[in-house]
């Protein structure tokens, strides 16, 4: 093949010169965010008991959380007001800060304050990298860039709590991390140079009464994740009160009728926050499931969830090669019923006595798969309906779908388990009809002109 033959497929690829670095660089921070989250939580156990901290236990999440709200949002800002390379360098900053406080903390109080800035440092970046190198990446590699995010979450996720066991035990929690401290100014040397040359944004003033709401979107956050700690009455008035805070500043921080799903970009962020509500709430009580009732052993429920996120990573991959628009169009409520059909088999052992506990496994490998049909999708959609000068607030709000529905499944999973019991059914219940009302109202992400 001669090099003018070879010269355009070449630049038809994500790791084309002049966007491989950022490309590269994105791929790794995602996949440092990701082995972060993961590697704390495998970790946090022994942190806690070696910081004498387990009544902040519970609010070294929680915190994450919250601040990832604010970052978001702040994020949505900086990328139209001032660019995206700006609002790189603001969340590197704030990652960066939290993961050295937090591996160097002489206590918990400590620790929480680290983890609170991570939150921040990771709500700013994971606006900035859709945005910024969606900026690099021709909207016509839009599906294969967000098929690659994907992918970098999947390796993390399946060597990331053995990882972390082993760092802990052989150099100790701080380890954990310091080591993605050390990683993260290579991801950003990579990434960084290409955002510079994307643009400075519009230069307008940041709207800073909008992040009043951000704080109340936070609160409601953070009260919706002490509500799924807590027990009795008062877990049910902590949710209701996060609730209703996070309704409040939704209404304030989505698009206009994004609750009510009016079509196009409203319907892709409501569809975004139901289709990974249904997921977390599920991930969350499939190892419990498997194991208290089933009888499984941890190391068989691991394998469960590895198998989820390797056919999340497939259906992305799928895709991703999918070229024509009206097979698209199709493709992402096919996606959802997929997801919500592989729910609805997960629970079939649960229904029906005697049908084998194997079915869970089907049905879970079904949604992983229905779920990376479709989540990279409502990405490309929302970048392709959003004007440039708006692509950093619409990615947010994305963002902020995400995390907000996401913590009040979670809350509403919590509240629906019964410990006594320990029956789970009526939490699959309610996360496939998340899944089942995002099938539903799926056409609806797609104009009319479409």
């Amino acid at each position: 093949m001669t090099d003018a033959q070879s010269a355009p497929r070449v630049a038809d690829t994500l790791f084309a010169p002049g966007r491989r670095a950022a490309c590269i660089g994105a791929v790794a921070l995602i996949s440092m965010l990701a082995f972060e989250s993961i590697a704390v939580a495998t970790a946090m156990p022994a942190v806690a008991g070696a910081l004498d901290g387990l009544s902040l236990y519970a609010l070294a999440f929680g915190a994450t959380l919250a601040t990832s709200v604010i970052g978001m949002t702040a994020a949505g800002q900086l990328c139209d007001r001032r660019g995206p390379y700006r609002a790189a360098l603001a969340g590197l900053a704030a990652f960066l800060a939290g993961l050295l406080l937090a591996g160097l903390a002489p206590s918990m109080p400590a620790l929480v304050l680290g983890r609170a800035l991570q939150g921040l440092g990771s709500g700013v970046l994971g606006v900035t990298l859709y945005v910024g190198v969606g900026q690099v990446v021709p909207q016509r590699l839009h599906p294969q860039l967000f098929a690659v995010f994907a992918g970098a979450w999947v390796v993390p996720g399946l060597v990331g709590p053995a990882l972390a066991s082993f760092l802990v035990q052989a150099l100790g929690w701080r380890s954990v991390f310091l080591a993605v401290a050390a990683a993260v100014p290579v991801a950003a040397l990579l990434m960084l140079p290409a955002l510079r040359r994307v643009g400075t944004g519009t230069g307008e003033a940041l709207r800073w009464g909008v992040m009043r709401w951000a704080g109340l979107a936070s609160l409601g956050a953070l009260a919706l994740h002490a509500a799924s700690q807590q027990a009795g009455g008062g877990a049910w008035l902590l949710f209701g009160g996060g609730l209703a805070m996070a309704g409040v500043a939704a209404h304030r921080l989505l698009p206009a009728g994004t609750l009510m799903a009016a079509r196009g970009l409203p319907a892709v962020v409501l569809l975004r926050g139901l289709i990974a509500a249904a997921f977390a709430s599920a991930e969350a009580f499939l190892p419990l499931l498997l194991t208290r009732h089933f009888g499984w052993s941890l190391t068989q429920a691991g394998v469960a969830l590895s198998a989820g996120a390797v056919t999340w990573s497939i259906g992305s991959a799928v895709q991703a090669r999918v070229r024509s628009e009206a097979m698209r169009h199709r493709l992402l409520p096919a996606g959802f019923a997929l997801a919500a059909a592989g729910l609805g088999v997960a629970m079939a052992p649960l229904l029906v006595a005697g049908l084998p506990s194997g079915l869970v496994l089907t049905g879970w490998v079904c949604v992983g798969l229905g779920i990376g049909l479709s989540f990279p999708m409502l990405s490309v959609l929302l970048l392709k309906l959003s004007p440039p000068e708006q692509q950093g607030g619409n990615t947010s709000a994305l963002q902020l779908s995400d995390a907000l529905v996401s913590s009040a499944a979670l809350a509403g999973a919590g509240l629906l388990f019964n410990p006594a019991t320990q029956q789970v059914l009526p939490v699959l219940v309610m996360a496939c009809a998340l899944a089942a009302s995002a099938a539903v109202l799926s056409p609806r992400a797609v104009p009319r002109r479409a």
